[in-house]
């Protein structure tokens, strides 16, 4: 019935690619609703709220899970409207009718999509703001530079959301650019999202520093962590820090490079050293370094733990995705092509605009699959 209702529309099928590939596994309403009604009795034990730090997650779940659920409610109530309305109109072969239904069809498509993309952030720490870092690679200023460039493109795509962008590292180039900035995108999803971007990425162009007119190739990093705010989600021991502080440099205003206000804060026992001088006061340089050190102590765990699952899981029979995830081509054609997911796009402008959805959804498609192959090989194994 679905199939006869998008074609009697003229909307095709294909625009749910992905999602009929691994049916069960995505949205599974009885385990979605035993897990609110799971959350529901959590909230309802006398002392819930005697750890707030555990209130206040719990209930972030519960109040995301009854987003979700009523977001699909709502979709599947329009579905059978559709139907209903598809099978009333067949007969009559009424084109006002027709239109109208294939246009309730399109509206219908992308509010699926969304919640299917929505569904996919589905990790522990998909929900929360991002921290993300860029450093220039080999090519001096040509890499600073691209390091500028995709600090714009990830910019322009959270304004677009309503994300705000707060800087808080950053280390300029010397001719150009930057050797290496550290903004926190603050919005619903936005680690969730900005995950897919973790990477190298690499930049083929004439290059605008080259009086010859030579084709560069530049690269740069991205790296992306969920912004961790709560102390009892990683135990750091003061004794394990070394605090250093010293004079910002660069640009700043009339409260940098007067005091040593920046803060370096190493911690000792993985070597992890994170910094921030962006801040008006040490005491808030100190409080937002230890944000970040919080965060990649909590991506070192997180990759571990993956680390064991594919201990669990054993071989898998698939190509190994390479640290560069994604070309853009300027000269001597245009083309950005993510090497992850195959996924091509000829508007390198728009792209560098910020237009890199198409990119990430096709991430998190992808991810699903393999999670979902792990799942599946990895009940197969346990059952051997």
């Amino acid at each position: 019935m679905r199939e006869r209702c998008i074609k009697k529309c003229g909307i095709r099928s294909r625009r749910f690619e992905g999602s009929s590939r691994i049916p069960g596994i995505l949205f599974d309403l009885p385990e979605k609703e035993k897990q609110l009604r799971q959350l529901e009795a959590l909230m309802a034990e006398p002392q819930f709220w005697s750890d707030q730090n555990r209130a206040q997650r719990i209930s972030r779940e519960l109040a995301a899970l009854r987003s979700t659920l009523e977001e699909y409610r709502q979709l599947h109530r329009r579905y059978e409207d559709l139907v209903a309305l598809t099978e009333m109109g067949e007969a009559d072969q009424d084109p006002e009718l027709l239109e109208e239904l294939r246009q309730e069809a399109e509206s219908l498509l992308r509010a699926a999509n969304h919640l299917y993309i929505k569904v996919l952030l589905s990790g522990e720490y998909d929900q929360r703001n991002a921290i993300v870092t860029l450093h220039a690679g080999a090519g001096g200023t040509e890499s600073q530079d691209w390091v500028a460039m995709l600090l714009r493109m990830y910019t322009r795509w959270a304004q677009a959301r309503g994300y705000q962008v707060e800087t808080l590292d950053s280390l300029e180039g010397e001719e150009a650019g930057l050797k290496s900035v550290t903004v926190l995108i603050k919005g619903e999803y936005a680690y969730g999202y900005l995950r897919a971007e973790k990477g190298v990425h690499r930049l083929v162009r004439i290059s605008p520093f080259d009086s010859s007119g030579r084709r560069h190739t530049s690269f740069a990093s991205v790296d992306v962590l969920p912004e961790i705010e709560q102390d009892d989600e990683v135990t750091i021991n003061p004794e394990d820090l070394k605090v250093e502080t010293f004079r910002a440099s660069g640009a700043g205003g009339q409260h940098v490079n007067k005091t040593d206000s920046a803060v370096r804060i190493t911690h000792l026992p993985t070597g992890i050293v994170v910094q921030c001088q962006n801040e008006r006061s040490q005491h808030a340089n100190r409080n937002t370094a230890m944000k970040i050190l919080r965060s990649k102590l909590i991506q070192l765990k997180e990759e571990e733990r993956r680390r064991q699952i594919e201990e669990l899981r054993g071989p898998v029979k698939e190509i190994a995705w390479g640290n560069q995830i994604r070309s853009y081509v300027l000269q001597p054609y245009t083309l950005v092509k993510d090497h992850r997911t195959g996924v091509e796009i000829g508007d390198v402008r728009s792209v560098l605009d910020g237009e890199i959805d198409c990119f990430i959804h096709a991430f998190l498609r992808e991810e699903a699959l393999r999670n979902a192959r792990g799942v599946k090989e990895a009940g197969r194994a346990g059952e051997v």
